[in-house]
């Protein structure tokens, strides 16, 4: 934990910026959506709070309660929201905090030496976004209390009386289904990860959620910090060392903290955070880190003669193949681009990583050849395949270029060549590909068909992609290149659908393609634009008439519908009888695409009135590289355990990624 700061937290350290007024007409302004995202953003904005007393040292524990009635409840054991009046609204400061925008203890005058809070939004926007909210305070003993309901007071602030908590805050609210219409109801583990994440990066704080609807709970403490993150993150990769590099320096008013360490995958995972806050798209402590790191290992190389004289340094890329990294960095002062906070700009904060790296790095080499050796050694084999993978690609684009414009010969393309009306079909085998073919909409919809084995790409460098016939005709097809060439503006069409047999098989092909764009096209599942089809499984036939049916429990609800509208119509139904005889029908099962005839598979799986389309998306890209690790990596027993607890209830279309 960092350490206390001025431990005087009174009315005269809340600045008043501005009102509250805009909040409940343009909500998307402050936190981005009205929808799944914007309901948890809420707890975010409440429990930031709770985790910034822990990070100024004056709170140990944050918890959080989902509700049975649809409420939420986080509670901390820190100094407790000031109860005093506040000098320039005459209103209780805790009011004060809850009722006028951006008024709060993180605009300076001393509140908060450091904090996430300072360019979002506040526990005022939750309170105007919310149909109630009680918060509740705990001052030397006394409890206070004030009530709201849609941003304005409901039950006006007092003081309760005793209580044997000597200080704290709790806040609960409600999301107003008139603004959150898609959705107010809390997902448990998306607080179990946000928990997690915390719990992580302030090391020492014991951080929990209980969810009343179920009675799950989760709780998680780190002495590790940042450390036992790294460590999780690499869980299932065989590493580098055993060993994780770890900083933790005071540079002027700031904290650089850095963990480090190398695994022997082909992908780098490096998480920057600035004041507890996840920053995406990086920033200046990014830049920072990036620099120092090819500078030190350079250096290194050249020094102990890793690198030949003649040998070009190692590019940024080959040193960052296989890394995993958390930069962490604290500053009073944090300058986030956009109210999303996706990148740190402070230009002061890439000087105060690099001089951390430079230094601590540089030593830890040192003083851990073996480990420098490895890591060295690591890049230089990713530079060979970097060299080896650009003369292929070379060698493709060039044959390509001969070959119509660089499409794949085996395409059957769509007419239309605007991105946002076209789709194309990946097609498992020959048959289900002719009759895709002649049963698709040439004028929007293309099918690539896949007639070889496809490559595992959780293991494989790009130099092997090149190599391979179906990810080489892939990547011809989307026109968004790959590796340093990849530009997602080139892509040919705003639905990639992966179209295999509903079996076993034909889901371990639609993983492979799926690890394939996770690793290697991120941005176009991040985009939106890949969906599973979903062929059907079955087709209940009553004379002329037939309805598909997607799963055995849609089978089984469909034959029962039947059976009651005989019974409706006064028809004598033998109620011994198996479902199928009392409904009076055959039912055929479909053990493949290629039993569909051109109709048929239109009908049922390619046509947009009637098809079923599940968009892949990545809500959490640690679970999901967890995932792919576990699926298609080296480790046989993490995939057998994987598979095992959840035979019964494995189905692609469903995975939790």
């Amino acid at each position: 934990m960092a350490q206390k700061t001025d431990n005087t937290y009174d009315g005269s350290q809340i600045q008043v910026l501005e009102g509250l007024e805009p909040v409940r007409k343009r909500p998307g302004m402050y936190i981005g959506s009205t929808g799944y995202d914007g309901v948890h953003h809420l707890i975010k904005e409440i429990a930031d709070n709770s985790v910034d007393e822990a990070i100024a040292g004056f709170a140990t524990k944050v918890e959080i309660t989902i509700l049975a009635d649809g409420g939420l409840t986080v509670t901390d054991n820190g100094r407790g929201i000031p109860v005093d009046k506040h000098p320039k609204t005459g209103l209780s400061t805790l009011e004060t905090v809850l009722t006028v925008l951006h008024a709060g203890g993180k605009f300076g005058g001393g509140g908060y030496k450091v904090s996430s809070g300072l360019h979002g939004v506040g526990s005022s926007v939750v309170n105007a976004l919310s149909t109630h909210m009680i918060a509740e305070v705990v001052q030397k003993g006394e409890l206070y209390r004030v009530e709201f309901e849609r941003g304005g007071v409901k039950v006006p602030f007092k003081k309760v009386g005793k209580t044997d908590r000597p200080t704290g805050t709790s806040i609960t609210f409600y999301p107003d289904p008139t603004i959150f219409k898609e959705t107010v109801t809390f997902d448990y583990k998306w607080v179990v990860d946000y928990i997690r994440h915390q719990a992580y990066l302030t090391k020492g704080v014991y951080l929990s959620v209980l969810d009343e609807r179920t009675n799950e709970r989760a709780a998680f403490y780190f002495e590790g910090g940042i450390q036992s993150y790294v460590k999780h993150l690499n869980i299932g990769k065989e590493v580098v060392s055993d060993s994780v590099f770890y900083v933790e320096k005071q540079v002027e008013d700031s904290m650089v903290e850095i963990a480090v360490q190398y695994n022997d995958t082909f992908v780098e995972m490096v998480k920057p955070f600035a004041n507890n806050v996840l920053t995406p798209d990086g920033g200046t402590h990014l830049v920072g880190f990036r620099t120092a790191l090819t500078r030190v290992i350079n250096d290194y190389a050249r020094k102990n003669s890793l690198l030949k004289e003649k040998e070009d340094n190692l590019t940024g890329d080959d040193i960052r193949e296989g890394l995993t990294a958390i930069i962490l960095v604290k500053l009073p002062d944090p300058q986030f681009e956009g109210q999303t906070k996706n990148k740190l700009g402070n230009p002061e904060v890439r000087r105060y990583v690099e001089q951390v790296m430079n230094e601590y790095f540089a030593y830890y080499l040192e003083e851990n050849p073996e480990v420098a050796k490895k890591i060295v050694g690591k890049a230089l084999l990713a530079a060979r395949a970097r060299k080896a993978a650009r003369a292929a690609r070379d060698n493709v684009l060039r044959k390509g270029a001969l070959d119509g414009m660089g499409l794949p010969g085996k395409l059957y393309d769509c007419s239309s060549k605007k991105p946002e009306d076209s789709e194309i079909y990946i097609v498992e085998g020959d048959s289900a590909a002719g009759s895709a073919k002649e049963g698709r909409d040439s004028k929007t919809q293309a099918i690539l068909p896949l007639r070889g084995k496809v490559l595992n790409t959780e293991r494989a460098r790009l130099d092997k992609m090149f190599a391979n016939k179906e990810i080489v005709a892939m990547i011809q097809a989307f026109g968004v290149g790959i590796g340093d060439a990849f530009d997602i503006n080139g892509l040919r069409y705003h639905k990639i659908v992966i179209m295999t047999d509903a079996d076993v098989d034909g889901s371990h092909i639609a993983t492979l393609l799926l690890t394939f764009l996770f690793r290697y096209m991120r941005e176009i599942i991040e985009g939106g634009y890949v969906y599973l089809a979903k062929p059907p499984l079955y087709s209940i036939n009553r004379g002329q008439k037939k309805q598909y049916v997607y799963d055995e429990e849609a089978l089984d609800t469909a034959l029962k519908e039947l059976v009651a509208a005989k019974e409706e119509r006064g028809t004598t139904v033998d109620a011994d009888a198996d479902l199928v005889k009392q409904a009076g029908v055959t039912i055929s099962r479909f053990k493949g695409l290629g039993e569909m005839d051109a109709d048929q598979l239109w009908e049922t799986t390619m046509n947009p009135e009637n098809r079923v389309l599940s968009q892949v998306r990545i809500d959490d890209a640690e679970r999901a590289d967890a995932i792919f690790t576990k699926l298609m990596g080296d480790e046989v027993l993490l995939r057998k355990t994987f598979i095992q607890t959840r035979a019964k209830s494995a189905n692609l279309d469903d995975l939790d990624i």
